[in-house]
């Protein structure tokens, strides 16, 4: 961990935003309750430097990285994915901004290896907002920091009931960010100007945000907390692949018998090779809903399938021989290749809803352990997730240490990925609430 992180937060100037105003009768107290609840938000609508041009020739990215390696102070980062578009996650705009060298949009598919850019930036703390969702697509573009600070994160650690980009701007800065544009899909080419006028946006005020988050975690003694959250998101290893994918079907809770699932299965398997070889996100290919429409329906042949009004569509209809040929495998597998209707093994306790009849102590270690994380998160103003992930702590209250207390808690903490911060508030409660349990 870079414990620099929270010792230098506050390393560039501005004032925390919209101060208390001043009541002068008490028949005002009302009135500023409301300007409290909706201060008054400033458009911002134009970058300060203009829209930049997209780079994407190597000579291009050559000047931007002597540019950003000569700039000044921590540079803000973002990344544009296709999400709902294209296949997977991977990102189509890259943009960033740094005292100067201003701001820079780069085209990651026409220049895919970034990484002399993030060579030029070693040491130099990337600002991000939801850091978790863009360093791994920035990661196979060869951009890996050394140093993160994440704005998101910053905002639930302060307590911030909304913690999106534009409202934590609204909050912080007084400025309203559009955000009209975020779904839009960032594959295509040229990108509009408008679009890429969000684009430029997006990290305009991203360090000044910074700055105000840093100084109010810093009053509010959660700097360190926020050094080690930002330390993990940056170190954080890619999730291990999804044991059975296809069950993540929406939908599939209606499905309850082997047979059915097994046509789930196959549709869901030819959807996603077909997506990935026209890299189309697969919910375009077929949706969720005709998946299960279908392994309700088991239809016997084409007509029966189109017949369907899930498959109505034209681009269902389309390729409904290669739909009804996933169907008929299910259909024509054998009983002893069918998959489980239970799901996967795993690991991972049952369903808490089951905890009273499996396991009457876990259930009564969960309901209060839950109680000790619900008043710490009131307490300190921080929601429960960030407090602690909640799987780490059903695997506790499920399967916990012993002799069951505050160290082996704590050792248990660590094992599941707890930073310090969490450790040092839960572990004594948590041991303390456990002790209190009849049949301790």
């Amino acid at each position: 961990m870079h414990s620099e992180v929270s010792d230098d937060l506050p390393t560039t100037g501005g004032d925390v935003a919209h101060p208390p105003l001043p009541l002068t009768d008490p028949t005002d107290a009302p009135a500023v309750a409301d300007v409290a609840a909706e201060p008054t938000v400033v458009p911002l609508t134009e970058p300060a430097d203009g829209v930049p041009h997209v780079v994407d020739t190597p000579e291009e990215l050559a000047r931007v990285v002597a540019a950003f390696g000569a700039g000044t102070g921590p540079v803000a980062v973002d990344a544009e994915r296709a999400s709902g578009y294209r296949y997977g996650q991977r990102t189509y705009l890259v943009q960033l901004r740094r005292e100067g060298a201003g701001t820079a949009l780069i085209d990651p598919i026409a220049l895919p290896d970034l990484s002399a850019l993030s060579d030029a930036l070693v040491g130099v703390e990337w600002v991000l907002h939801a850091a978790s969702q863009d360093l791994p697509g920035l990661s196979e573009q060869g951009m890996r920091p050394t140093r993160v600070f994440d704005t998101e994160l910053g905002a639930r650690l302060l307590g911030m009931e909304r913690v999106g980009l534009a409202a934590v701007v609204a909050d912080a800065l007084g400025l309203g960010l559009a955000k009209e544009h975020s779904a839009v899909d960032w594959s295509t080419r040229p990108l509009p100007p408008e679009w890429l006028r969000y684009a430029a946006l997006d990290v305009e005020v991203l360090v000044e945000l910074r700055t105000v988050l840093a100084e109010r975690l810093a009053v509010a003694g959660k700097a360190e907390w926020a050094a080690q959250e930002f330390e993990a998101v940056r170190t954080a290893p890619p999730p291990p692949p999804r044991v059975e994918p296809w069950r993540r079907v929406s939908g599939l809770h209606q499905i309850r018998d082997a047979r059915r699932l097994a046509v789930v299965r196959e549709l869901w398997q030819t959807r996603d090779q077909n997506a990935r070889q026209r890299d189309i996100s697969p919910g375009r290919v077929l949706p969720d809903a005709a998946i299960v429409a279908a392994a309700q329906a088991l239809p016997r042949s084409v007509p029966q399938l189109t017949a369907l009004p899930a498959f109505s569509g034209k681009g269902t209809r389309r390729r409904a021989t290669l739909w009804q040929q996933a169907i008929d495998r299910g259909l024509a597998l054998p009983d002893s290749e069918l998959p489980s209707v239970r799901g996967p093994k795993s690991d991972a306790p049952p369903p808490p809803r089951a905890w009273a009849d499996k396991d009457p102590a876990a259930a009564a270690r969960l309901a209060a352990a839950r109680d000790v994380v619900a008043d710490l998160s009131e307490t300190h103003s921080v929601p429960a997730e960030n407090l602690l992930q909640p799987d780490l702590l059903r695997r506790l209250c499920w399967a916990p240490p012993r002799p069951l207390d505050a160290t082996t808690i704590a050792d248990a903490l660590v094992s599941g990925g707890a930073r310090a911060w969490q450790v040092e508030l839960l572990a004594e409660r948590l041991a303390t609430a456990f002790a209190a349990l009849p049949g301790a």
